[in-house]
């Protein structure tokens, strides 16, 4: 994954930092370069981390990631010629989650949207292609259409069963929201947009907040007996058992949403009328089936396969590729997520796999590894 942030005086990529960079490295946590950025990757251990959220509650520094906001006459209608999204089942204050995509159906990121009570619509895009989506879209909207890049704003992410607890302490009112529902709230002075969201698969919530009040707002959850920061490490392995594929490893311009298994993001009115990128060939593949597919892998010992590792068939041959493995500390065996043949892509397959000229035997199981904890309506 790379930023194409470029410094005045050279090529080399500009290496950035977060408003919380100095809050991170008081804590010790490890600091390495990721899309464009010094994050932290683990403080105490990822294993020991990823074991916490699922029992009580991280807090996770997603700064990086891009967050926008959009105004104009003619909105609706112009997001919904780059991406599948049914912009009239948009309600406001309720996040949703589409695709940008290119010409060839290809995924160029995945994104959540949520229409304000303004009308207007605020976005949170991946760290990793946030100038190319910027790019993207000042390219193809029109110039009535305004876009603004929150670059003063900080984003956090508080994960697990007990976040609702630690949260409902800083910022009352926050129990009231269930999974995909947001809401704009005040704390210290500072406006903040918080949604009960997340990308762990546990309960959870994500808070915009101005850059200038972040540090503040992280001491006072943290201060919190449930709250430990937690590293992107864990974040990789929590999203790994809750099926959540990232951009850049699991999606990328190659993809389509029915090979990605991502259909869900196709909207029923957006399907039968079309008027996006890749319909054509999106629609045949969800008729006729994709060559490859998306699909959860249990490896056999206790040796996990990582991204790059190959799907061969009987012969030898390459017919697909590992995009995400490591060893899932809460299902304890190595699970990977694939692209295997459609053939193959059904429980209970077995799938051959080579990493560094080693074979390994694996099995496509459903995903998530680990169920989904969302608080729901009505649950």
């Amino acid at each position: 994954m790379s930023l194409d942030v470029q410094t005045d005086t050279d090529s080399e990529p500009e290496i950035l930092t977060l408003p919380l960079d100095a809050w991170h490295r008081a804590r010790g946590g490890r600091m390495v370069p990721f899309a464009g950025y010094e994050m932290p990757v683990q403080y105490e251990g990822i294993m020991a981390e990823h074991l916490w959220v699922r029992e009580n509650a991280g807090l996770f520094d997603v700064s990086h990631m891009g967050q926008l906001t959009f105004s104009g006459e003619g909105l609706d209608a112009a997001l919904e010629a780059l991406m599948p999204v049914d912009m009239a089942a948009a309600k406001p204050g309720h996040p949703v989650y589409s695709l940008l995509l290119a010409e060839n159906g290809g995924i160029l990121d995945d994104l959540m949207l949520t229409r304000l009570e303004s009308g207007d619509i605020y976005m949170v895009v991946n760290g990793a292609c946030k100038w190319d989506d910027i790019g993207h879209f000042r390219e193809h909207l029109a110039d009535e259409i305004t876009l603004n890049h929150m670059e003063e704003h900080a984003l956090l992410a508080l994960q697990g069963p007990k976040a609702v607890t630690a949260l409902s302490r800083v910022i009352p009112g926050v129990e009231a929201l269930v999974f995909m529902q947001g809401a704009a709230f005040a704390w210290e002075g500072h406006e903040l947009w918080i949604s009960r969201s997340g990308y762990t698969g546990e309960d959870g919530f994500e808070i915009s907040v101005p850059a200038a009040g972040v540090e503040a707002l992280a001491d006072a959850l943290t201060a919190q007996d449930e709250v430990k920061p937690i590293g992107l490490g864990a974040r990789d392995s929590l999203r790994l058992e809750a099926d959540l594929p990232l951009y850049g490893h699991d999606l990328d311009e190659e993809t389509t949403p029915v090979s990605a298994a991502l259909g869900f993001a196709l909207k029923k009115r957006r399907r039968e009328e079309g008027g996006f990128p890749g319909y054509d060939r999106i629609m045949a593949e969800r008729e006729n089936g994709p060559i490859l597919k998306r699909v959860g892998l249990i490896v056999e010992g206790r040796q996990p396969v990582r991204e790059g590792a190959l799907v061969v068939d009987a012969e030898g041959s390459e017919v697909g590729k590992v995009t995400s493995g490591g060893f899932a500390p809460t299902v304890q065996k190595p699970i990977a997520m694939a692209y295997v043949p459609a053939a193959s892509a059904t429980p209970g397959s077995r799938i051959t796999l080579t990493q560094r000229g080693k074979i390994h035997h694996a099995e496509v199981v459903p995903m998530p590894f680990v169920p989904h904890r969302y608080v729901r309506k009505g649950a």
